[in-house]
């Protein structure tokens, strides 16, 4: 579990291709200090397993439906990333709970700056819009952020300098691909209603 405070920008240092996965091997001397195989890392959003670590590096195994379903296919050798370390049990949760598994990629529409902040744009793919809500939480290549308008098919975040300084979304330009993680407490709530289970009454059951 994650809280989508991005802890390092890290830096892609070697793509092997597999049969039907990669291999990554990633530069990220605070996340991997202490680190060890088995471990898990945030890559731009996405839980990857530590393989092993070296010299501040680590190398994960991406396989091909987590490339399906994130922009990782992307990413070359020197391609910047964002990285996070699992959060701690009983520390503050500065973000929300984010779980590393990727619903989606969007896509950056449009950037407009202003004088301490920029309004990001972002396209939604079908399915996701529903979990897209003003003032709700969303996860952006691996970055809590605070949703400001929600459409049907796109949504606008507001990036701080803080933000846009130690993350890869200082860096992406419009026309590129983001990993989406929706909130999964609206996802649970969206299927307990499907199934006709009231949440009200099920905890009133419990008692």
């Amino acid at each position: 579990m994650f809280t989508g405070i991005v802890e390092e920008l890290g830096e892609v240092t070697a793509v092997e291709q597999l049969a039907e996965a990669s291999r990554f091997r990633l530069r990220g001397p605070l996340v991997t200090d202490g680190a060890k195989h088995g471990d898990s890392i945030a890559v731009n959003g996405v839980c990857l397993t530590v393989v092993e670590t070296a010299d501040g590096e680590f190398t994960a195994d991406v396989m091909q439906e987590t490339l399906n379903r994130s922009s990782l296919g992307a990413l070359t050798r020197g391609s910047r990333v964002n990285l996070e370390r699992p959060m701690e049990l009983g520390g503050r949760l500065g973000g929300h709970l984010v779980q590393g598994h990727v619903d989606g990629t969007g896509t950056i529409l449009s950037r407009t700056p202003s004088e301490h902040w920029e309004i990001v744009k972002v396209g939604l793919p079908a399915g996701l819009a529903r979990y897209v809500v003003e003032k709700g939480s969303i996860t952006v290549d691996g970055v809590s952020l605070t949703v400001v308008e929600a459409a049907a098919d796109w949504f606008t975040i507001s990036l701080i300098p803080t933000t846009l300084a130690l993350t890869t979304l200082g860096l992406k330009q419009s026309g590129e691909p983001v990993n989406l993680e929706v909130d999964v407490l609206a996802k649970y709530v969206e299927r307990l209603l499907a199934a006709g289970v009231n949440p009200l009454h099920a905890r009133e059951e419990s008692k």
